[in-house]
């Protein structure tokens, strides 16, 4: 019960936190959220971070030590990910955050913003992409290449990890269908991203402002 009600608290956040992303990237227009898409969102949300938990957990069950550097990797990744952009764009530093702030002031500040950038993305895809290269310090395009890429990457992951839980899987799962629950959360994972697919191109309140609909990026 206490899972299930945690699994939905984290779930209603994420899809808070997508709307809110929304408002800010489009914060000129009037935006009207429909049940569709809050349904859309949710069901995207539930699978996708239920199965991630859940690969994490059963490779963790089996391989204690090597859990700790995948979640050490992922974290590093996306942590350093936004700063390397931000080197790449040879943007000047950010000053605008806050006034009375000092230069160590402000990046603590950021490094606190892609600490939390990247503990999201180790389960999700983050509602709101982190460019510290733009005044809002949020990339306000819809960038369908990097979510492709994340989602493709994360599947691949999520497959990987559900191999080596299946072949070092111990006595204690004697009475799990393993295949039955490697097939569920390969499909329960793809689910969530057919639910994203949907929304963003059906449920969007403003996908009538990209320049190109997700079936035309992909």
């Amino acid at each position: 019960i206490f899972m299930v009600l945690s699994l939905l608290s984290i779930v209603y956040g994420a899809l808070r936190c997508n709307i809110l992303a929304i408002k800010i990237k489009y914060d000129d227009y009037d935006i009207r959220v429909k049940p569709a898409a809050y349904l859309c969102i949710f069901m995207w949300r539930s699978f996708e971070i239920a199965t991630r938990v859940t690969v994490l957990v059963l490779f963790g069950s089996v391989v204690r030590i090597w859990v700790f550097l995948i979640v050490l990797l992922n974290f590093l990744g996306f942590f350093f990910y936004p700063w390397i952009l931000f080197w790449l764009s040879k943007s000047p530093f950010p000053e605008n955050i806050e006034k009375e702030l000092s230069r160590v002031g402000t990046t603590i500040v950021l490094c606190l913003l892609t600490f939390l950038y990247a503990g999201i993305n180790m389960f999700c895809w983050s509602a709101a992409q982190v460019e510290l290269s733009d005044p809002d310090l949020i990339s306000k395009s819809q960038n369908w290449y990097r979510m492709t890429v994340y989602y493709i990457v994360r599947l691949m992951e999520n497959a990987f990890l559900l191999l080596m839980w299946y072949i070092y899987r111990t006595d204690f799962y004697l009475y799990v269908c393993a295949p039955m629950l490697f097939l569920q959360l390969l499909i329960g994972y793809c689910m969530g991203i057919f639910f994203m697919l949907v929304f963003y191109q059906f449920c969007h309140p403003c996908k009538k402002l990209f320049s190109s609909s997700v079936t035309e990026a992909l």
